[in-house]
């Protein structure tokens, strides 16, 4: 068996993984040399966010986003979704399926790429089976990092109908006259609207309300625009049973059968296909733990030895690309600060975990939600104004739906939490996000003048709504 020596080996290529191994190497040297390190990838180089998450599913909403805006913009004529386009743009962004260009950038980092499944083979090794079906024994000086990702949750009693999972959604090539979503989070109510953009008759049935993480006004919202855009919404809608005409494995976005039938407490919804978005759950079988003396429970909640992380969805956190990225740069310094007797420096307190979903409309968040700040124990006071309430967002269209909301601790003036729903709010959130890290007071944030007219006015909006004793320390 053909044996490499590394200083990190990293199981999994992904951008959390391609981040986790350039952190960790880039510009380290121990005993006179550079460090090295190896990604472990058995698909394309780049993961599920470059080809079938995140950029293939923004590639697809931002043009029908385009289309909605001029429908309700007087002055410019209404454009409509040109599906053939639509795919293409999709096809060109996710490189036609191809890795070279991240292949390319790897190895100009210096980063090795391993082709093959990896699985643990014992104490900082990883054992590699190769597409020729040879085995590859990758030996690792400083640590081993597992970004495996994560994989679609698909209950028994769908598995036989072989449903459309987000790779489907996102790859589509056959477009369904009838397509069923099950779910009501980000993937379910994402894929809605590029589906019903490019022709489907959608029908979306959620057990609970939209984005149920989210502040129930913005799940209200989305609601509100699925609807408004033609999608049949079910809430508080159970399946009971899907039963599927000659089921078949006919590749990723084409349609894998016959007729659908989706047994519901509602009654039996016909459809050609099935979208299944209920959930993923961290990739972590097949990995040789028990090697090692661990178990998957051990990888979500931290129980590693020194020379081992888990990041990214494979470590059970928030799945969200930028949140593992986060984690990998974390990680990665901790192995070169190890590797070089220092110590990483880290900020004193917890990264908040921002999310966007690009839905209609667009609703973007960070921190702690009202309902979880009062459940923390916090005695909270909360400023909630109509998203048009900005010169700058009222001029994006002419009818600006959604509101805006922060969430504020009442003893210490800082902030906790901040929602935003509406046109383009996906790039307000950041600001939030710094002002949480960043321990900002609400009488100081009032001061950070907003240009005008922005949507960043907004800001100013919602502090002016706060108690006036909110203005001063």
């Amino acid at each position: 068996m053909e044996t490499r020596e590394y200083d990190v080996v990293v199981i999994g290529g992904g951008p959390v993984g391609e981040n986790a191994a350039q952190y960790a190497v880039e510009g380290v040297e121990v005993d006179g040399r550079a460090m090295t390190a190896a990604i472990v990838e058995h698909e394309l180089l780049g993961g599920e966010c470059s080809y079938w998450a995140c950029m293939p599913s923004k590639a697809l909403l931002r043009p029908v986003a385009v289309a909605a805006t001029t429908a309700d913009l007087p002055g410019v004529s209404t454009a409509h979704v040109a599906a053939k386009a639509l795919l293409e743009r999709r096809d060109d962004w996710v490189s036609h399926y191809d890795d070279s260009g991240q292949v390319s950038w790897a190895e100009g980092a210096g980063l090795a790429v391993v082709r093959g499944s990896g699985r643990l083979a014992g104490e900082r090794t990883v054992a590699v089976a190769t597409p020729s079906g040879d085995e590859v024994l990758l030996t690792a000086r400083q640590a081993v990092v597992i970004a495996t990702g994560s994989e679609p949750v698909v209950p028994e009693m769908y598995a036989d109908a072989l449903p459309w999972g987000s790779r489907d959604a996102t790859g589509v090539v056959e477009v369904p006259d009838r397509l069923v979503i099950v779910g009501g989070g980000v993937v379910a109510c994402e894929a809605a609207v590029w589906m019903s953009a490019l022709g489907s008759s959608v029908t979306l049935l959620a057990r609970s309300r939209l984005l149920g993480r989210s502040e129930p006004f913005a799940g209200e919202a989305v609601l509100e625009g699925l609807r408004e855009r033609g999608v049949t919404v079910h809430i508080g809608c159970e399946v009971t049973g899907v039963h599927r005409v000659d089921p078949a494995a006919t590749g990723i976005g084409k349609v894998h059968g016959g007729a659908v039938t989706v047994s519901t407490t509602r009654g039996e919804i016909e459809a050609d296909e099935l979208l299944l978005a209920i959930g993923r759950s961290p990739r972590l079988e097949s990995l040789g733990l028990e090697t090692v003396g661990l178990t998957p429970d051990d990888v979500t909640e931290g129980r590693l030895p020194e020379w081992l992380s888990a990041v990214g969805d494979a470590s059970g956190g928030p799945p969200l690309t930028h949140w593992g990225k986060h984690q990998a740069r974390v990680a990665g310094a901790r192995i070169a600060a190890r590797a070089t007797g220092e110590v990483a420096w880290e900020p004193d307190r917890e990264a908040p975990v921002p999310q966007v979903v690009f839905s209609e409309p667009e609703v973007a968040s960070v921190g702690l939600t009202e309902a979880e700040a009062r459940s923390a124990g916090h005695d909270v006071v909360v400023s909630r104004v109509p998203t048009s309430a900005a010169a700058g967002t009222g001029l994006l269209r002419d009818h600006v739906a959604g509101q805006s909301q922060i969430v504020v601790d009442a003893q210490t003036r800082l902030l906790l939490g901040a929602t935003f729903v509406g046109p383009e709010v996906a790039e307000l959130v950041h600001a939030a996000t710094v002002a949480i890290v960043g321990g900002v007071p609400v009488h100081v944030l009032r001061h950070a003048v907003a240009s005008y007219p922005t949507a960043s006015e907004l800001w100013l909006r919602m502090l002016e709504d706060l108690p006036r004793e909110f203005r001063r320390p």
